[in-house]
């Protein structure tokens, strides 16, 4: 909803002006509000997208809620085949530091084995699971069995402001990998619906 004169708009408004074409100007008022952090015109927007991830990205993610809308998948009433995350690689736990939570990938026969673990518990969790739906227990217990790395699925509507914040905090370096990858999802996705005042918002 919305577009980059939309943004302009809202700030004019005041004045008790509202313009049909942006130009120049709008684009000059668009990065004055982004560089005073005159957040509020940046919020009579919205942004809606359907989301695919891990319970535990999910879950990360779920902390951006003021001023969105969250609805997700829930397993009280869906009881299909359950899918789940496997990393594009397994990373060793860091050294020292407490601001990243990765080392360096895992290789060797450590690599191996955790492949084989993560294999095994999938397995294990999807039988277990759809063994007691078979015994005929109510899909909201049953679900409990299931693990972290199942996906999940919500759609999710938010202002630009709200999504920007969501975006900065998960772009930032020493986010999960993961969770920085759906920043660049993010990014991907906006940018295009409103050039302007997300690069301004990126470069401010």
């Amino acid at each position: 909803m919305g577009d980059d004169l939309r943004v302009a708009n809202v700030a004019r408004v005041s004045f008790n002006k509202w313009k049909t074409e942006m130009d120049e100007k709008d684009v000059r008022l668009i990065d004055f509000l982004a560089r005073h952090e005159h957040t509020s015109p940046f919020r009579h927007t919205a942004v809606t997208i359907r989301v695919t991830a891990p319970i535990w990205l999910a879950r990360q993610l779920g902390k951006h809620q003021v001023g969105m809308s969250w609805n997700e998948t829930s397993r009280r009433y869906v009881d299909t085949d359950p899918e789940f995350f496997t990393p594009a690689e397994w990373r060793k736990r860091p050294d020292k530091s407490i601001k990243q939570g990765s080392g360096a990938p895992l290789a060797g026969g450590a690599l191996y084995e955790v492949e084989l673990l993560h294999k095994v518990n999938e397995q294990t969790a999807r039988r277990t699971y759809e063994r007691m739906l078979e015994l005929g227990v109510a899909p909201e217990l049953a679900r409990g069995e299931l693990p972290q790395n199942m996906l999940t699925s919500w759609v999710w509507t938010g202002s630009l402001t709200s999504f920007f914040h969501c975006y900065r905090l998960r772009a930032e370096g020493t986010a999960q990998r993961e969770a920085q990858d759906f920043a660049g999802l993010l990014d991907d996705i906006i940018s295009p619906l409103f050039p302007h005042c997300w690069q301004t918002l990126k470069d401010n």
